[in-house]
């Protein structure tokens, strides 16, 4: 099999930002070397410092830079309000949806507009992505815990039955793990998720939670649980190129991001200093879901200062 060009996007901010943090950031990834840039708010509908018209409005500048522009949706919704935003969302007119929950399949389906789906949508099998791919599914996101193995059969598979929609890994980040009714951030804050006062805003990077061994086992972010470790495959963007996946995703930090784009861009160019990853940003470093194993584990044994 020819290896296939990797391509770089940037996700959206999964943290809350002030708008003025959101401006700085995407005046900069504008000249930054990825392909796609992501934009919206995928976590929580109470973060409403932006408003769609400001996210179209990064977007056409991104555009106008050369980026292809793509709006997340919300992964978790709870009420009409949420189902009001994403119908705005679906219908925007300028740029293609990722779709991080199936009411947005659903609403975009029906009116035959294509979209991204995303990892969220737990896509293992062929017969998954064939159905989405006749719904108007233009490129998909893999599970952020399948395994390098894993996503080889399947791209394998998916080629054989002649589904040829990319593919793409979430290859540096913390790993959005799991989404709840509740506000984890708030209630460490004692408060009540509809009066929460967006304590979430205190942290641009999440909260982290620790074990007993004050070990970082995870990342809260409102009502988003992710990795305490921030995953690194800048090594293995090599071996995605064989495989055949199309995009590796950056997900985006309020410090440092810069360097990190950088250094992805020196990776897949083959220009990465070897043996071991090169410590970016004050982070523990996970990698275990792309082995096979347990997610935060450090299969190189290396972790940041």
């Amino acid at each position: 099999m020819t290896a296939t060009t990797l391509e770089l996007s940037l996700g959206p901010v999964l943290f809350y930002w002030t708008r003025e943090d959101y401006a700085d950031f995407y005046r900069a990834a504008a000249d930054w070397p990825v392909e796609t840039v992501t934009l919206g708010e995928s976590v929580c509908s109470r973060r409403r410092d932006m408003k769609l018209d400001d996210w179209l409005g990064i977007g056409r500048e991104l555009a106008q830079s050369g980026k292809r522009v793509v709006l997340a949706s919300q992964t978790l919704i709870e009420s009409e309000a949420d189902l009001r935003d994403l119908r705005k969302l679906c219908d925007n007119g300028e740029f293609t949806v990722e779709a991080n929950d199936q009411s947005a399949v659903q609403r975009l389906a029906a009116a035959g507009l294509p979209f991204v789906a995303g990892a969220a949508l737990n896509l293992y099998n062929p017969a998954s992505l064939a159905v989405l791919a006749r719904a108007g599914m233009q490129g998909w996101q893999a599970p952020v815990e399948m395994s390098r193995d894993d996503l080889t059969r399947l791209l394998t598979d998916s080629r054989e039955q002649g589904l040829e929609q990319p593919c793409e890994v979430f290859a540096y980040g913390h790993l959005p793990l799991a989404w709840s009714s509740r506000c984890f951030t708030a209630r460490r804050h004692q408060k009540p998720k509809d009066r929460c006062q967006f304590v979430c805003q205190q942290y641009p990077e999440g909260l982290a939670l620790r074990s007993q061994e004050s070990r970082e086992v995870f990342t809260l972010n409102g009502i988003q649980t992710l990795s305490g470790a921030c995953q690194d495959l800048r090594h293995e963007l090599p071996t995605m190129a064989e495989m055949g996946v199309a995009s590796a995703r950056l997900s985006p930090r309020a410090e440092g991001m810069a360097e990190v784009v950088v250094d992805f861009d020196a990776a897949r160019r083959g220009a990465l200093p070897a043996p071991d990853p090169l410590a970016l940003v004050e982070a523990e470093v996970c990698d275990g879901y792309w082995y096979g194993r347990p997610g935060m584990d450090n299969t190189r044994g290396v972790a940041a200062p």
